[in-house]
């Protein structure tokens, strides 16, 4: 079978080897669905190797973890949904570095290799950076979603550049119409949805590093490159004419009813920008590659930084090292790992060797293509910032500027939020 070809060495070295029936404990933020989903996962290493896995979910996942590490009872492998509190764990060393290779097996096999390295790179507790995770099950958030009907029936094409986005709103205006449906609101986080937006704009008009360097503050808030994001933003959502409401309403305007205009009729716009999840929130029964459709939140052609793609996703740690743990990692480097849950639902991989056609749905594949066509990927900014700052300044912060204060004046108050915690 293919998938037992294309088995690490050191997989089948321990198969071979005839692994005792050693327990290997997995511990991870899934309950429900998504547990029967990881454990058909874990099932299949199971069988490959020979050993016993046990996997419990929580939904208090990030303080359990601290405290079991703490205590010294750890898992042997605990899975992150963000990779701050991976590193602060890494700095403390509750992490053990990933197997040899690992680094050199991803930048080889993933799409936007050198991301991922980079993203689960962390100072260890002596100071010196170390590979400490694998991500495993990714999100995508660069979307932009639309009614092809309409798009049809309105002779407009599916824009494969910035350039050509922002010429399309420009079209769409000027006929009279309304581009996009844009809102911030989502009770005590209202302001969210614009850091995706900014982030994606970040992407978009500075390099990897750039962003970088802004998720730590070594770039400051009020930084010009950051500035310009912002404005890059308020290009879209700041101008009456090409948001539905008027840019006032963007920030009353709840995230989850904003993009019902796409479905009015006539239609209130024809473009909404939001994650992978947002078809919850679409009319009953609507169905994606039918009555609705999206495509990739194109990059600037003249600015050459490649394919951004901005997400999220999972990272699979070391906690308590055993072999049974170094043999998971491993086998969350075969096809099969990942083609078991792709064939079920709600997952993405960037994995370049997976057969694709085994996705479970089609709207998957189109997502995991935009995955796999990445040159850089980049975790949601905000999730990997402060608290106060991701979920605080910046979200208030958005809220004041399409209400109408300036960019500048924006980054300024976030920054200074940023020093406050310093």
């Amino acid at each position: 079978m293919r998938n037992s070809l294309l088995m690490s060495a050191a997989m089948v070295a321990l198969t071979a080897g005839g692994a005792q029936a050693e327990l290997v404990t997995v511990f991870g933020p899934w309950l429900g669905p998504d547990q029967e989903d990881v454990e058909a996962v874990l099932d299949g290493f199971a069988a490959a190797s020979g050993y016993e896995v046990s996997y419990v979910g929580s939904d208090s996942f990030e303080q359990q973890i601290v405290i079991d590490a703490e205590a010294g009872s750890a898992p042997n492998i605990a899975i992150f949904p963000q990779p701050g509190l991976a590193a602060d764990m890494a700095s403390n060393g509750f992490l053990t570095p990933m197997p040899d290779g690992t680094g050199e097996w991803l930048k080889e096999h993933y799409a936007a290799g050198e991301s991922w390295v980079d993203l689960a790179t962390f100072p260890g507790p002596d100071g010196s950076d170390g590979l400490y995770g694998f991500f495993y099950k990714v999100d995508v958030k660069s979307l932009v979603w639309y009614v092809p009907e309409n798009f049809e029936d309105a002779g407009y094409d599916v824009p494969q550049t910035m350039e050509e986005l922002k010429a399309l709103t420009q079209q769409i205006a000027d006929e009279g119409e309304t581009p996009w449906c844009i809102g911030l609101g989502s009770g005590g986080a209202t302001g969210w949805p614009a850091t995706d937006w900014v982030e994606d704009m970040m992407l978009r008009t500075q390099p990897p590093e750039v962003y970088d360097a802004w998720v730590s503050n070594e770039t400051k808030f009020n930084d010009p490159a950051v500035v310009e994001a912002i404005e890059e933003f308020g290009w879209f959502a700041t101008n009456d004419d090409y948001v539905s409401g008027g840019a006032s309403a963007v920030a009353s305007t709840d995230f989850r009813d904003s993009p019902k205009g796409l479905f009015a009729s006539p239609p209130q716009c024809y473009m909404h920008k939001q994650a992978s999840f947002i078809p919850s929130f679409f009319p009953e029964g609507s169905v994606i590659g039918e009555d609705s459709d999206f495509f990739y939140f194109p990059a600037y052609e003249e600015a050459d930084l490649g394919q951004p793609v901005l997400g999220a996703g999972t990272l699979w740690g070391i906690t308590n090292d055993s072999e049974g743990a170094q043999a998971l990692i491993e086998y969350l480097k075969t096809p099969e790992a990942h083609e078991i849950w792709m064939a079920r639902t709600g997952f993405l991989t960037p994995f370049k060797d997976v057969d694709t056609s085994v996705f479970s749905d089609p709207t998957l594949k189109k997502m995991n293509d935009i995955l796999l066509n990445a040159t850089t990927f980049r975790f949601d900014a905000s999730d990997l910032m402060p608290g106060a700052v991701g979920a605080g300044a910046f979200w208030t912060g958005m809220v004041d500027y399409t209400g109408g204060k300036p960019a500048q004046e924006v980054a300024d108050d976030i920054q200074s939020a940023w020093d406050t915690i310093q």
